[in-house]
C-alpha cells in the first residue's frame, strides 16, 4: 500500500477550499475536522483574555503518487506558503482500512 496523509490546518471557513482544491486536484474527499489553536502571529485578546482562533483540520488520505500534486493544488487555492494563512503536511501511512476507495481503479 502506497498511501500519503495530506493534514492541513487553516482558519476556520477555509476547510471548504482545501476539499475542493484537492478533490479537483485528483483526490477522492477528505475529513474537515474542527479545531482550536494559537500561534506567534494569532496572538489577539479580548477583555485581556487570549482569543484562540478556531480551525478547520483537513485529512486528506491520497495515492503517494498523487500526494505532491494534490498539496500543491491546496496550497495555491489557500495562499499557504504566505505567513499565518495555515499549514500543510505529508505523512506516509502503513495501514488503512475501510478506504476502498485509495485501491479503485482511479488510484495509481
Amino acid at each position: 500500500m502506497n498511501i500519503s496523509l495530506i493534514v492541513t490546518i487553516v482558519h476556520k471557513g477555509w476547510g471548504s477550499t482545501v476539499l475542493e482544491a484537492s478533490v479537483a486536484a485528483g483526490a477522492r474527499g477528505s475529513t474537515v475536522l474542527g479545531g482550536r489553536g494559537a500561534g506567534i502571529h494569532e496572538k489577539d485578546k479580548l477583555f485581556g483574555l487570549a482569543i484562540e482562533p478556531e480551525k478547520e483540520i483537513v485529512l486528506t488520505l491520497v495515492p503517494a503518487a498523487r500526494a505532491d500534486d494534490i498539496l500543491a493544488a491546496i496550497v495555491q487555492a489557500t495562499d499557504l506558503d504566505e505567513t499565518g494563512r495555515g499549514i500543510a503536511f505529508v505523512l506516509p501511512v502503513d495501514r488503512v482500512v475501510g478506504e476502498a476507495h485509495l485501491h479503485g481503479p482511479s488510484a495509481p
